[in-house]
């Protein structure tokens, strides 16, 4: 009762990576917590496949729905089961992935349940409220916190009174890693029958295709990113070019995708992918919070700006004065001439 639980999305048998990244924020969380961290899988022929990829996070128990019909993904038999166990367990944290899963599962949980949710969260915390209106002192929430209002500030999110306290966190915010500590793992497989009203499997998926990534954006270890500042399409031309000689990925903000100079899937940032590179370059990005929440746990940020001043030069290791016209193009030709 009142322990944390994550939902483990999975594809095929394969448990996604932004499960474990939430598996390891969901082990602090309980610890701090002085509860248990729970697992749910829900999947079709999962059993004995999925716990070794969800037990080392430092899970105390996972529960596994094994059967025909829970995938391909369909949101009626998912949410059953996550609606029915939750009413028996009564925890007090659920989280899950910003996935196009995630998404869809996580505000049909929390409307049959009527907990709230808030979406897309780019920090977790533990942390006291004092209700100004009702005088109430409340202990131990969970601080959702996310950018808000365009991301023109950083919302900090409780939910005092209802229960289970819901968050979605898209991949790459958090950092995976496996539990050094001491865990349960407590493994049951309750009879999926029990959950799932027959009607749920009314909806049938009768084609799926998955498509690959067509970049490494998110495991780069150098990522070079352009801005509005970058000029056009072309001006991007050098981005490639230098990534490639750095062995890097390129990415982007909003304002460079809005503008049409490259693909969405480069965003980095709220609306796009979260980065952990050893080294992101910037090239001409303001440093609006919607792009930096996308970058921020970088190793190592190098600005390339024209304007001195700029927001994002605050966070920056190193911070080169200039357009990227002037500064890529040296950069390209020096580094050639140190790595013969």
């Amino acid at each position: 009762m009142n322990n944390v639980f994550v939902y483990c999305e999975i594809e095929g048998t394969a448990v996604v990576e932004v499960s474990q990244e939430l598996l390891t924020k969901g082990r602090k969380l309980a610890s701090e917590l002085g509860v248990e961290l729970h697992a749910v899988a829900i999947g079709d022929g999962i059993t004995g496949k999925v716990e070794n990829q969800i037990l080392p996070y430092g899970v105390d128990k996972l529960f596994v729905f094994d059967g025909k019909g829970l995938f391909p993904y369909t949101s009626a038999p998912h949410t059953d089961i996550m609606v029915n166990l939750f009413k028996e367990e009564q925890p007090q944290i659920c989280l899950m992935g910003a996935t196009v899963i995630g998404r869809d599962l996580g505000p049909r949980v929390s409307s049959s349940l009527t907990s709230g949710l808030t979406a897309d969260c780019t920090q977790l915390e533990i942390g006291d409220y004092d209700d100004m209106k009702t005088g109430k002192h409340y202990e131990n929430l969970l601080y959702q916190i996310r950018p808000a209002f365009g991301g023109n500030i950083v919302a900090t999110i409780v939910n005092p009174d209802h229960r289970p306290q819901m968050a979605t966190v898209r991949s790459g915010v958090m950092q995976k890693a496996i539990y050094e500590g001491t865990a349960r793992g407590e493994v049951v497989t309750p009879e999926v029958s029990k959950y799932v009203d027959p009607a749920s499997y009314v909806v049938k998926v009768l084609e799926r295709h998955v498509e690959q990534a067509k970049h490494n954006l998110k495991g780069a270890a150098i990522v070079v990113a352009g801005g509005y500042g970058v000029g056009s399409k072309e001006g991007f031309d050098m981005l490639f070019q230098l990534a490639k000689e750095l062995h890097g990925e390129v990415g982007a903000s909003r304002a460079a995708v809005d503008a049409g100079w490259v693909d969405h899937d480069r965003q980095v940032g709220q609306t796009g992918v979260t980065v952990h590179p050893k080294v992101y370059i910037a090239c001409g990005i303001s440093g609006q919070i919607q792009h930096i929440a996308g970058m921020q746990e970088a190793g190592i940020i190098i600005s390339i700006n024209s304007d001195p001043d700029a927001p994002i030069n605050k966070i920056a290791d190193y911070v080169i004065v200039g357009t990227v016209e002037e500064t890529v193009p040296k950069l390209i030709k020096y580094y050639k001439q140190n790595s013969k």
